[in-house]
């Protein structure tokens, strides 16, 4: 990679408006059950690759404490969006966050872990946190939603991030985001990495 030139990537909020909106092609399905979970970590055991994300509902109290609501765990064809705070046994997800053979792509699994940890106590291995490859990528920013502007002219959309993930329903746009937030991290992850992507090349770059 070429390090001669002293450039970022940059995305403004006026070019990233303009970009049209992601949509996840796979199928998403939203799990409630201990049941439901068994099933679905048989079907991801068959995957190398797997993108990981996590939601909690917001709160604005200063040191509450925060507990996951929601963990999403996406491959390119299906995303399954676990609803682990009504679930009263979620040890069947063990064979996928503690597994060395399941490649698990993520943002900031550090703080994913940490969350967690205030309820579960997991073993996490085989992650890759997207945090520690983007910089040597020249990205101005760690935000999900710009690295993937970047790297496929297409906007993930926030809108949802800080909405009710307790909710007795999902709503469709709650939905949707989930699934988009975990998918994108396997589509960074192979861009950069599998098709060895080149920031000399982009569009983004900016000189200093």
């Amino acid at each position: 990679m070429t390090e001669c030139c002293n450039y970022s990537l940059t995305i403004t909020k006026e070019q990233l408006a303009e970009l049209p909106k992601v949509s996840y092609p796979g199928v998403i399905k939203v799990v409630n059950t201990a049941a439901e979970m068994r099933r679905a970590i048989e079907i991801l055991k068959n995957y190398s690759i797997l993108g990981f994300d996590t939601e909690s509902r917001p709160t604005f109290r200063k040191g509450a404490t925060i507990h996951v609501s929601l963990m999403q765990i996406a491959a390119e064809d299906v995303c399954f969006l676990f609803r682990i705070k009504k679930i009263n046994d979620i040890s069947s997800l063990s064979a996928i966050i503690e597994s060395e053979k399941i490649l698990k792509v993520g943002l900031s699994i550090h703080d994913d872990f940490n969350i967690l940890s205030h309820d579960y106590n997991f073993a996490p291995k085989g992650f890759v946190d997207l945090q520690k490859i983007v910089p040597s990528y020249k990205f101005a920013s760690l935000s999900l939603q710009k690295i993937y502007a970047i790297l496929f002219n297409e906007r993930i959309t926030k809108s949802q991030q800080l909405s009710n993930w307790d909710a007795t329903e999902l709503s469709d746009a709650q939905i949707s985001y989930a699934a988009i937030d975990a998918w994108a991290c396997i589509k960074i992850y192979n861009r950069l990495i599998i098709e060895k992507f080149n920031p000399e090349n982009s569009d983004y770059k900016i000189y200093q």
